[in-house]
C-alpha cells in the first residue's frame, strides 16, 4: 500500500477554526476584564491577537458597569467611531483613549 500525505485541510475549515480560536480567546479575556483581572488600558497599549478586530464599544462594554451609552459618551469626547477596531487605533489615539480612561477609573474610585 503506498504511503500518502495527510492533505492540509481546506481554506473555508482552517477559517472557521481560526475564528473559533479568536471567538474563544476573546471571551476569556472579556470575563478577566469583568473580573478586574486585566485593565482594559492594558489591552489597548498592548493589542493581544485576539483583541485586533475587536471594536473599541466592544472592549469598553466588557468592562464592568459599562454599557454602550457611557462607551458612546466617552468615544465622542476623544472623536472615535464605537465601530473602529482595536488594531487600526493610531500610536496616538492608543495613548489617548488610554489616557482618558486613566482618569475615569481613578474618578470612579473616588465616588
Amino acid at each position: 500500500m503506498p504511503r500518502t500525505a495527510t492533505a492540509p485541510a481546506p481554506q473555508h475549515m482552517q477559517a472557521l477554526a481560526r475564528a473559533n480560536r479568536v471567538r474563544l480567546a476573546r471571551a476569556e479575556l472579556k470575563r478577566s476584564i469583568g473580573r478586574g483581572e486585566v485593565e482594559v488600558t492594558e489591552v489597548i497599549q498592548d493589542v493581544p491577537w485576539e483583541t485586533e478586530s475587536m471594536t473599541l464599544a466592544e472592549l469598553l462594554t466588557s468592562q464592568r458597569r459599562w454599557g454602550r451609552t457611557r462607551a458612546r459618551k466617552l468615544l465622542q469626547t476623544l472623536a472615535l467611531s464605537e465601530n473602529k477596531r482595536l488594531a487600526t487605533l493610531t500610536p496616538r489615539q492608543r495613548a489617548l483613549l488610554a489616557s482618558a480612561l486613566g482618569v475615569r477609573s481613578r474618578d470612579a474610585l473616588l465616588v
